[in-house]
């Protein structure tokens, strides 16, 4: 009996025995062989995944039923290109995030937990763009949301992420429960959870009040996940409180599984020629950058500036999605892409410098980057890549969702003020990174900063990685648009989805 796929399946497994390895670690007098246990079951599911990407590469959608059940009531996995690209994106950072955590967690006691979590968490998310009904995706976001809770307020010795990850727990819950309440209003209008049946239903014109109050729950719900202002306010509390490693999969994927519910749910159930949703979610993704760079200027603590930071890159991810075109989805998919690595790489080496003197304050990292100088040559080509600096890959999605924006223009002239306002956001963050390049790289440094040491090779590694994709991408970066628009073609294409579910 197939129940879940195989990097799913990996994930749990790993995650159940755990606890066991690392009591087999305390007793041979091996502390990091937990370290290097979840390390190995993130590269197992990675390396699960491969033959999945082959068949999808191939045209094929895989479609799993749990327990051998009957469509449309039975618990499904459908799985397409947009879900084997944020899967890859999902077990990759969480592989350099366990890498990275081998020394940068070493200080800390309960890794059990924090590993069961971590596993938990990227599970989760798997489960969330592997599944092809409602109920399956529920059950996995809220494994998701459940560990990334806990996760956020690991160091639970400090009130700080302890108020954070309430704060966090109670909006995630608030869109769990919208999405829940949207769902079931689905459920009433067609008797079904499968996305696949309820395109048949709910897609087809005329749309009604219900199906309209459905489709904003789930706007909502997600925009919550996503940070969309104004439902972005526990971002910026939990992201600076984690641990440094969990800021960086919060940022690089956590919030990206809120865009991909958008992009399913949107695209997939409410048809934009019928519901007509883009203008509304297109001023809500400026507003979103918008207020994201502003709040990013003023900040003086490093990890808040880069949560401030994700705030306004989901904008112009949202941007691409209100597009709902073939360009604009792909610029926003390869955007998502290129933040997971640029953030991620920003937050680990911001969890570097904390590591080295244990603070977050700019003023007093100032100059920082003269003592940790291959930590801070990464941290610069970070902030240059995610200011949109050519020939870097920031630079390229940015630009493909700005050129997409502009193409709408002769439909519509509000799209040439929406696509202006996302041109002038750019600027800004460009503004908030000089800052941030001109204080740690160029100052001379503090009394606090000359303390700091390099960083560990294992945390170099990681980063080091991040950095080169940042640099490849951009420079080379046709495979990755081909991989982005192969994804925004299998979310276009719903007719082949429906087809595969219904016979």
């Amino acid at each position: 009996m197939e129940m879940f796929t195989a990097p799913v399946d990996t994930l749990l497994i790993f995650s159940v025995l755990t606890p066991v390895i690392y009591r087999i670690g305390i007793k041979i007098g091996f502390r990091k062989l937990v370290d290097f246990w979840a390390t190995l079951g993130l590269v197992v599911s990675l390396y699960a995944l491969y033959p999945i990407h082959d068949s999808v590469r191939a045209g094929k959608i895989l479609v799993v039923t749990v327990a051998n059940g009957l469509l449309p009531a039975s618990s499904v996995f459908e799985i397409d290109t947009l879900g084997v690209f944020m899967a890859t994106l999902f077990i990759f950072i969480g592989l350099l995030t366990s890498v990275y955590s081998i020394k940068y967690m070493e200080r800390d006691t309960r890794l059990a937990e924090y590993y069961v979590l971590l596993l938990l968490m990227v599970a989760g998310m798997l489960g969330v763009v592997f599944a092809g009904d409602f109920f399956t995706f529920f059950v996995f976001w809220e494994t998701m949301c459940i560990t990334s809770y806990v996760l956020v307020a690991f160091r639970n010795d400090r009130w700080e992420p302890v108020e954070a990850g309430f704060k966090y727990l109670i909006m995630s819950a608030s869109g769990s429960v919208m999405i829940l309440f949207a769902m079931s209003i689905l459920y009433g209008m067609a008797g079904t959870l499968n996305f696949a049946y309820l395109r048949l239903v709910i897609s087809r014109p005329p749309s009604n009040g219900w199906s309209v109050m459905a489709m904003a729950l789930m706007i909502v719900g997600f925009g919550i996940k996503a940070a969309i202002a104004p439902l972005h306010t526990w971002l910026p509390d939990a992201h600076p409180a984690a641990p440094s490693s969990i800021s960086a999969m919060l940022s690089g994927v956590v919030i990206k599984a809120g865009a991909y519910g958008l992009m399913r749910s949107l695209m997939l159930i409410f048809a934009p020629e019928t519901y007509s949703w883009q203008i509304v979610l297109a001023i809500l993704a400026v507003l979103t950058m918008t207020v994201g760079n502003l709040m990013a200027l003023t900040q003086t603590d490093l990890k808040r500036l880069l949560a401030f930071s994700s705030v306004a890159q989901m904008g112009y991810i949202v941007f691409g999605i209100s597009l709902a075109t073939s360009s604009g989805l792909t610029g926003s998919l390869f955007h998502i892409m290129n933040h997971s690595i640029m953030k991620s790489l920003l937050f680990l080496c911001s969890g570097a410098f904390l590591y080295a003197v244990e603070s977050r304050n700019l003023e007093e990292l100032a100059g920082i980057a003269k003592k940790m100088k291959i930590t801070g040559v990464m941290f610069t080509l970070g902030c240059l890549s995610i200011a949109g600096m050519p020939p870097l890959n920031g630079f390229q999605s940015e630009l493909m969702i700005l050129v997409a924006g502009l193409g709408l223009g002769s439909r519509s002239a509000i799209w040439y003020v929406l696509s202006s306002i996302m041109l002038l956001n750019i600027l800004f963050s460009v503004a908030y990174y000089l800052r941030l390049i001109q204080t740690l790289a160029l100052k001379e440094p503090t009394k606090i900063s000359l303390g700091a040491k390099e960083a560990p090779i294992g945390m170099l590694l990681p980063m080091g990685i991040l950095t080169v994709l940042c640099i490849v991408i951009g420079i080379y970066p046709d495979p990755f648009i081909s991989f982005s628009s192969n994804a925004a073609k299998a979310l276009l294409d719903a007719g082949q989805y429906v087809s595969a579910i219904v016979k």
